[in-house]
């Protein structure tokens, strides 16, 4: 985000690159000369990376980017940075109208001393998407359709297919991924640009007509979703489908590239697509004998199963009329297999991914084949005998229903209620029934509905079953049902043992005597606006709620962090509260962001009032490496009205001084050993460093008194002081301060922590402002 025209860093950065890319004298001041090709590459890659974030960067860079593709250097990152130049540039330079003039033959770096052109970048908007090879993607993308707005000249022409004909000659050095990516971006750079044949891909696709990589595979199915029947011929897709088909079926194939090759199928772009958009069909030339081997079976893995059922489905919707012949047609092994799955379905303590795998399956027949009712009849009368096997599916039904259209889910409804109805209402699956009735209940058969409700109000005893009768009785009164449902309602207001369920009964039949059918329809629909208040019961136990609750509440409590106590084995931050108004049981808990710092205890303080003075508040810090932080603190409380409160505070931050303990102090006398062992100590496994610390006007002594005076083990003031400091949990920071001068101190120091070195740095450039 930061790359610009008015970044001084890019413009140095840029020339850099692609000097390194071009192997000149420049990088070999970086690396020798055995490390040289990987730097080319390193350095390929980034500018691959600015191309993708800024499209156009490079579109200065093409003629120069092409000669470096044809010395020895790196193959396969070169090739992938030209291909996406070359892509952004012409989809950009189609949206101005502009076209490529010199950039494919110009050799010079575009900067010449200057500056960066931005032009390109600035038209692109960073809005070049997809960046993923995706056929069906490639045909919405705005900057190619755009690719026909402007017809280049017979020398952009010439220049622009000898660079793609470079790019596809080397295409065979690269890895199967990269050739993928490569293939992609050529295909939707020329997609539909005028004056560029796509018999430039035939070679290619010759090539990989036959291949075993998945990556190059959806490569060519790329380039035929982007020309079509311009470089497919039929006998390229009738080789094409019989290689996906015959690949699906081997046996050894692990799930994955099972159902990418079925997916293949699925989605194969047609050469000439038939019917209107949207519309699901399989390819004209996969005909039954080719997919013979690709029906679906019980034994299948569901997923592998699904797959093959939806080619299954296609397959059927192509085939009008029975097949004449020895062989079942594909809609007769359709509605085999359908019977199977309901088999399955309906085994008594059968596993539930079997009744899933069914309802799918069912889902999917009816999404695929919805104007067919030779298909569809069926299916609603097997789904109707599975109810009425294992009606403990009524939940499945119940989602089947909400997800079918409506030329489904109408006549499945009437054969369902025909099922509950005819029922007695005293077996066990009673609640099933009662779920099931609630779903399907209308206008239509009202007599049989209320009849078994009747029959099943005797044998609800429970309040499950005495509630799932009256969500049917809901589902009547939605459905304008009166007659005998008010009889229904009063019998249940009397006779049912639940109080609640007799309240709702009595409620309904108050609706339904005194609400006409639109109002009604309102009544018992969702509420749109809050209950409000209806008396002062209400308002009391609202009352309690809100004093048994912990409340979300501004923030009463100030903290600030106080000077920095050196004693003791850890590192304590001294907090000094604040409060705004007098609170109770105060209870501070703090969280430190990352993995820095162990759990911190909670810090409690019985009381606080304003204006009057408090006492610190200590907070150990266990610090896990030597590193600033910052504690998000959450304060819970009690108000003097007795409600509890919870509020976040302001974030604390530890400094990195904060962190800082001394040694133990050596025996008499021995200070500078102890020092010069500590220093020896520190390597080889730690690092050194130099620092300028300025100094302010009171010079190094009072510097050294301000900050470090608690760590000094050696002083010979004012010229010089030797400095140890502990940073927990097992770091040593030594400082050597020497020969100070009028307006700073040359400051040696060593630590056994690398990660120490720019955070004591800091800390040193800062001391003279802090003063």
């Amino acid at each position: 985000g930061a790359l610009g025209p008015t970044s001084g860093a890019s413009c140095r950065l840029l020339p850099l690159l692609l000097g390194l890319d071009a192997g000149s004298d420049l990088g070999r001041g970086f690396v020798p000369a055995s490390e040289q090709r990987p730097l080319q590459a390193t350095a390929c890659e980034c500018l691959r990376e600015l191309e993708s974030c800024k499209p156009g960067l490079l579109g200065g860079s093409l003629g120069l980017l092409r000669g470096l593709l044809g010395q020895e250097g790196p193959v396969q990152p070169l090739s992938l940075l030209l291909a996406l130049a070359l892509r952004n540039t012409l989809v950009l330079q189609s949206r101005v109208g502009a076209g490529l003039g010199g950039l494919l033959t110009d050799k010079v770096p575009p900067t010449g001393g200057g500056p960066w052109d931005w032009t390109l970048v600035e038209e692109g908007d960073g809005r070049l998407q997809p960046q993923a090879p995706s056929w069906p993607a490639a045909e919405e993308g705005e900057g190619e359709r755009s690719l026909t707005a402007r017809e280049h000249s017979p020398e952009e022409a010439r220049e622009l297919r000898a660079a793609v004909i470079q790019l596809l000659d080397t295409s065979y050095l690269l890895t199967p991924v990269a050739q993928a990516q490569l293939l992609w971006l050529l295909g939707w750079a020329l997609r539909g640009l005028q004056g560029q044949p796509p018999a430039l891909f035939k070679p290619q696709l010759v090539r990989l007509l036959g291949t075993a990589q998945l990556t190059l595979l959806h490569a060519v199915l790329a380039l035929k979703a982007a020309f079509g029947e311009a470089l497919f011929t039929a006998q390229d897709e009738a080789l094409l489908l019989r290689r996906l088909t015959l690949a699906a079926q081997h046996p050894a194939l692990p799930p994955p590239t099972h159902l990418f090759y079925l997916h293949c199928l699925l989605s194969f772009p047609e050469n000439w697509p038939l019917g209107p958009e949207g519309e699901e069909a399989a390819p004209l030339l996969l005909g039954p004998q080719l997919c013979r081997g690709l029906l679906p079976s019980l034994l299948h893995d569901p997923m592998a199963l699904l797959a093959r059922l939806h080619l299954l489905c296609l397959l059927c919707a192509e085939d009008e009329e029975e097949e004449k012949g020895q062989l079942p047609s594909p809609r007769h092994y359709l509605e085999e297999l359908l019977a199977g799955l309901r088999q399955r379905a309906a085994l008594d303590e059968g596993p539930r991914a079997l009744a899933t795998v069914c309802f799918q399956a069912s889902y999917l027949v009816t999404r695929c084949l919805a104007g067919q009712p030779t298909v569809l009849t069926p299916l609603i009368h097997g789904l109707a005998q599975l109810y009425r096997v294992r009606p403990m599916l009524a939940s499945h039904f119940v989602d089947f229903l909400d997800q079918v259209d409506s030329e489904l889910r109408e006549p499945l409804k009437v054969v369902l209620r025909q099922e509950v109805v005819s029922r007695p209402g005293r077996d066990e699956a009673l609640c099933w029934h009662l779920k099931m009735l609630a779903k399907v209940a209308d206008g239509d058969a009202q007599s049989a509905t209320l009849n078994f409700l009747q029959a099943a109000a005797a044998h609800c005893t429970n309040w499950d079953l005495q509630q799932g009768l009256l969500r049917v009785c809901r589902a009547l009164l939605r459905a304008g049902v009166r007659g005998g449902l008010v009889d229904l309602l009063q019998v249940l207001a009397r006779q049912l043992e639940d109080p609640d369920g007799r309240d709702h009964a009595r409620l309904y039949y108050i609706l339904l005597a005194h609400l006409a059918g639109p109002k009604l329809g309102v009544a018992l629909g969702p509420s749109l606006a809050p209950p409000a208040l209806a008396s002062s019961l209400v308002a009391e136990n609202q009352g309690f709620v809100a004093a048994l609750m912990v409340q979300e509440a501004p923030a009463l409590v100030r903290l600030s962090v106080g000077s920095h106590g050196v004693k003791g084995p850890l590192p304590v931050l001294k907090l000094q509260p604040e409060a705004l108004e007098p609170i109770y049981s105060l209870e501070l808990r703090f969280r430190v962001e990352g993995q820095l710092y162990a759990p911190l205890e909670a810090v409690h303080v019985p009381c606080l009032c304003p204006g009057r003075p408090a006492r610190p508040l200590l907070l150990p810090l266990q610090p896990r490496c030597p590193a600033p932080a910052r504690l998000d603190v959450h304060a819970l409380y009690t108000t003097s009205t007795g409600l509890t409160c919870h509020a976040h505070l302001p974030p604390l931050f530890v400094n990195f001084a904060d962190l800082f303990l001394p040694f133990p102090k050596p025996p008499g006398g021995a200070g500078l050993g102890f020092f010069e062992e500590l220093w020896d100590s520190c390597l080889p496994e730690g690092a050194e460093s130099r620092v300028w610390c300025p100094l302010g006007p009171q010079g190094l002594e009072g510097l050294v008194s301000h900050h470090l005076e608690p760590f000094v083990v050696v002083a010979q003031p004012p010229t010089s002081y030797y400095v140890a400091i502990h940073l927990p949990p097992n770091s040593k920071l030594l400082l050597r301060l020497e020969a100070a001068l009028a307006d700073g101190v040359p400051v040696a120091l060593r630590t056994d922590d690398w990660a120490v070195l720019p955070l004591a740095g800091d800390y040193l450039r800062g001391l003279a402002a802090a003063l």
